[in-house]
């Protein structure tokens, strides 16, 4: 049993007969170390092991005391410090001023101001985008690029009802439908209204039973209006509809009523729009709307030029059309309308987008609002950043409008039919092929599409439908066939061809490209064709 010898912590007791200042050394048996010299030379030159007792100088409580008063006075090793720390050591070791202390505390306030806007426009915009948009709101946070067609296009189509306004008749029916085509590469738009009394067949029974104006075929799809799923089958399926009338693949749909125009002008402060009367009028005029103010307030009654306006009377030249005397200005009744609400949203995203809009936290707001409690689209949340970055970057300049009447490119026209006025294609009622190629000519990528050269197909092989086999080819490349006959009797190669507009470069280069052993005339044609005929194509042989 080991002895328990008495200890302090640090210390080990001295052994027997030894002396202070000696080695406390505890033997190892097992193994032997080799000597190591462990004398050092003392300043007498005499040789001393560490450790030892020096000869007739032991150590002496005085020497302890002296020890222990000189540890507090040793000093520490100065260290060399740069030139940098030394002047961040001065800055520290400067009172600071009052200037500084105040300035730090502004951009501190500034800061939190800063989150605390921020993070109320995200609660604003999180509670509108619950609304509005398909898909997880955290979603919000990508950036996912829009669905495209064939020509790298997005295409949106914007119905408008007056669900609500009370007792309106017909609310549900969609009185405002326009197509949106944005190219995100381009930085482009396009805008094109669909008459709202086109006559169409519905493939269903309505109201109208199964053929009528197209403006009821949204309301048509189903009837439950507190359902969003039911509002997301009516938006797709009308989308469809529309698309396959016009010839455009639509991706998106946008569903808004009369509060999302009067409510949006009035956020961003009112927009300026340039108001022109149709057939040479001097502005515009319609009454249809002063029973509201016992016609004495002329909410539709401007000159020809710019006016401001506020969201009231945007709203009601959105709906003017002319239909109740007296009025001038809407000669052309729903398609000038159509133009005017096209006019209205061009001023309404560059006014949205422009910085004064943009740095007012009221305006965002309640901007925020009106499109959060009055607007219904598929657009997925995800895609919401790549949208609103489109809308920043398209320049008002870039956002053409198209009309599918009036002059030369009319390719619809008004009229009676079964016993109602109403607007059919200028092919005839229910085709819809010239619209279709219209609207391709101006959303086309292919620059043989948009040079819009008028082609004439002559069949010169005497085989019954060659030429029409040819033009078919030709349609499907981009070109523009104008009309198709055959050619007269004579003797020709495989393929002639008669360059009559030379300013048609793009045409006349895909035309040698897709027929690279035909011969290029500049002579006159051996038929008569249409004015603004740019080339006729005689072929003889299908061989290109």
């Amino acid at each position: 049993m080991k002895s328990k010898r008495p200890s302090i912590d640090g210390f080990v007791p001295r052994r027997n007969g030894s002396q202070l200042g000696d080695l406390h050394r505890t033997p190892r048996p097992a193994v032997r170390a080799a000597s190591v010299d462990r004398s050092l030379r003392t300043d007498n030159d005499a040789r001393q092991t560490v450790g030892a007792a020096r000869a007739n100088r032991a150590i002496g409580r005085s020497d302890i005391d002296e020890s222990l008063r000189e540890i507090d006075t040793l000093e520490t090793p100065t260290k060399v410090l740069s030139r940098r720390q030394r002047r961040r050591l001065a800055k520290q070791t400067q009172p600071r001023s009052k200037w500084r202390r105040n300035v730090k505390a502004f951009f501190i306030v500034l800061a939190l101001v800063g989150v605390l806007v921020a993070g109320w426009l995200g609660y604003k915009t999180f509670l509108a985008g619950g609304n509005i948009f398909k898909g997880s709101l955290f979603d919000i946070l990508q950036t996912q690029t829009l669905k495209q067609d064939s020509n790298g296009r997005s295409n949106f189509l914007i119905l408008g009802t007056s669900e609500d306004d009370p007792g309106h008749g017909g609310a549900y029916l969609t009185d405002s439908m326009m197509v949106l085509s944005i190219d995100q590469t381009k930085k482009n738009a396009y805008m094109f209204s669909i008459p709202r009394d086109l006559y169409v067949k519905y493939g269903m029974a309505c109201n109208s039973g199964f053929a009528g104006k197209v403006n009821e075929y949204f309301n048509c799809v189903n009837d439950n209006y507190n359902s969003s799923d039911a509002e997301q089958e009516r938006l797709t399926q009308t989308q469809a509809f529309i698309g396959a009338i016009v010839g455009v693949d639509i991706q998106y749909g946008i569903h808004v009523n009369n509060t999302v125009i009067k409510d949006a002008v009035d956020a961003v402060g009112g927009v300026d729009v340039n108001i022109q009367g149709s057939n040479g009028d001097p502005g515009v005029y319609d009454t249809n709307f002063d029973w509201r103010c016992k016609y004495k307030c002329n909410l539709v009654k401007y000159t020809n030029g710019v006016h401001h306006l506020d969201g009231a009377h945007a709203l009601y030249l959105a709906m003017a059309r002319g239909d109740v005397a007296p009025t001038y200005g809407l000669g052309n009744s729903n398609f000038d309308r159509e133009k005017n609400q096209q006019k209205i949203i061009v001023a309404l995203k560059e006014k949205a987008t422009t910085t004064g809009t943009l740095t007012n936290l009221s305006k965002v707001t309640s901007l925020i609002d009106a499109l959060g409690q009055n607007l219904r689209t598929n657009i997925q949340t995800k895609e919401i950043q790549t949208l609103m970055k489109l809308g920043a970057e398209i320049k008002t300049d870039n956002i053409k409008s198209i009309s599918l009447f009036g002059g030369d490119n009319s390719v619809v026209t008004s009229g009676p039919y079964n016993g109602a006025s109403v607007v059919m294609p200028t092919a005839g009622i229910f085709d819809y092929s010239a619209i279709r190629a219209f609207i391709k000519e101006n959303l086309s990528s292919n620059p043989v599409t948009r040079e819009k050269a008028k082609i004439v197909v002559l069949n010169g092989s005497g085989i019954e439908g060659a030429g029409q086999a040819q033009a078919d080819k030709l349609r499907a490349e981009g070109f523009i066939i104008s009309a198709i006959d055959n050619a007269p009797v004579g003797t020709y190669d495989s393929v002639e061809i008669y360059q009559i507009d030379a300013s048609k470069t793009a045409t006349i280069a895909k035309l040698k490209e897709y027929y690279p052993k035909a011969i290029v005339k500049t002579t006159t044609p051996p038929v008569a064709v249409d004015a603004g005929t740019s080339f006729v194509i005689i072929v003889v042989s299908s061989q290109k």
